[in-house]
């Protein structure tokens, strides 16, 4: 599986740069093209550790909605750092950087609950003491 996806990004950088020298308005689909059967292989590769999670979840007794909470800060973070990474590919630093920035600032927010959540086990266990 890893090599398959190595082989993709090779395969998509040659053909960008062989875009580049005879039609360079095409390397930015070319690009983007080859990112998205990555992230599609990436994705097929990451289900299984999925499965796995929502197995422990259960025979732990961790609430689901923290754990979907994490995933869902896990996939904003990655989804940021792929557009910024596009953005920059472009040309556009500064907004690449601004992205990446506010991107940030929405982690934080959503990973709120979760610092709630953590302060209640903190405390249970404190008074378990």
């Amino acid at each position: 599986m890893i090599v398959r996806i190595c082989c993709i990004a090779v395969i998509t950088a040659v053909c960008a740069m062989i875009l580049k020298a005879n039609k360079p308005e095409f390397v930015p689909m070319c690009l983007t093209a080859g990112g998205i059967l990555l992230i599609i292989f990436g994705f097929d590769y990451l289900s299984v550790s999925v499965e796995f999670i929502r197995q422990f979840t259960e025979e732990t007794g961790i609430d689901s909605s923290v754990v979907r909470l994490i995933f869902k800060v896990i996939g904003v973070g990655y989804l940021i750092e792929i557009t910024a990474g596009a953005v920059k590919d472009l040309g556009f630093e500064s907004l690449s950087d601004k992205l990446v920035m506010c991107g940030k600032l929405i982690i934080f927010v959503m990973s709120i609950p979760i610092l709630q959540t953590m302060f209640s086990v903190i405390t249970s266990l404190i008074d378990l003491v």
